[in-house]
């Protein structure tokens, strides 16, 4: 069965191509054709794409079993300027559009497209629980996640089944935020930014490739689907354990207006949001997190060892 990634180059896109390479026929969809396939080209077919547009790869589209996009600028790359933001806002609708034009003109459905969201459609929250029925937010990262998802509707109407993927912070050793929030630790300056007191969602990236994959073989599950582990935690708890983990101290904080000096705009939206996301959906329908707390994910991910 054939399933075709964009994104593949991304974090989570390089560890769901090895998640599926063996078992799937993996065509990667790539603007950098020839980095795609120095990472997936081993066991994929590498097809240049625009991210934007249909083109030559839709006629991969033809019976496929699904198509997961993950295409889209990373929002924590950069300061927010206007400019930086169009580009976040837009390449996430161009991409997602450009799925469902090749959804809507192939003669042979896909069984399933999954779209990649983000636990930003709720904005921050303070304690409130979130949950699928939690209503969108407020900010730009909502925005964001809502032009993304509005190909959802239309997709369904082809007669496909869509998924939309709202992840949360992803913890892996080689990307994503886990290295740089280590790295002050190495050196015996760790802590948490702000109060502390905000809500840290979270899943391990082991976690997430297998949630993909679940919802790809899950013909039932359909619409909003959180991926972020069922024990989300304050933050100062997060850094705390990640402190022990590492075998040093968690005694400092970066005073949020700090952060915001820094960070400008995305401050308040990633990095000091409070956001409480749980996974009903998933856990509703049986999936099995290998890592479903922050003490199992981080003793697998900084020093190899998994609790049973």
């Amino acid at each position: 069965m054939r399933v075709i990634v964009s994104g593949a180059t991304g974090f989570i896109g390089r560890a769901l191509c090895r998640e599926l390479c063996s078992d799937y026929d993996l065509v990667v969809l790539s603007r950098d054709a020839a980095k795609a396939d120095s990472i997936a080209g081993g066991c994929a077919r590498v097809v240049e794409w625009d991210a934007r547009s249909t083109g030559r790869w839709a006629e991969y589209v033809e019976g496929a079993h699904a198509i997961v996009n993950l295409a889209g600028e990373n929002v924590a790359s950069g300061r927010w300027t206007a400019p930086r933001k169009d580009t976040i806002l837009q390449s996430r609708a161009w991409a997602a559009n450009a799925v469902l034009d090749a959804v809507i003109g192939a003669r042979n459905k896909p069984a399933v497209v999954i779209q990649a969201s983000a636990i930003g459609y709720y904005g921050s929250r303070g304690d409130e629980i979130l949950d699928e029925t939690a209503t969108s937010g407020t900010g730009f990262l909502a925005e964001v996640c809502r032009r993304a998802e509005s190909v959802a509707d239309k997709i369904e109407a082809a007669g496909v089944r869509c998924a939309m993927i709202r992840t949360g912070v992803v913890l892996g050793d080689q990307a994503g935020a886990l290295p740089m929030l280590m790295r002050p630790f190495r050196l015996y300056a760790g802590g948490w930014l702000g109060s502390g007191r905000q809500w840290f969602s979270w899943i391990s990236l082991v976690d997430e490739v297998r949630a993909i994959r679940f919802l790809m073989e899950n013909r039932q599950l359909k619409g909003a689907v959180n991926l972020t582990a069922p024990n989300p935690v304050p933050m100062k708890q997060f850094c705390r354990t990640l402190g022990d983990v590492m075998h040093r101290p968690a005694w400092t904080a970066v005073p949020g207006f700090v952060v915001r000096r820094l960070f400008g705009e995305m401050a308040d939206e990633v990095l000091l949001a409070s956001q409480r996301v749980l996974p009903g959906r998933l856990v509703e329908a049986g999936f099995q997190f290998r890592h479903p707390t922050v003490e199992n994910a981080l003793r697998a991910i900084v020093i190899g060892e998994e609790v049973q």
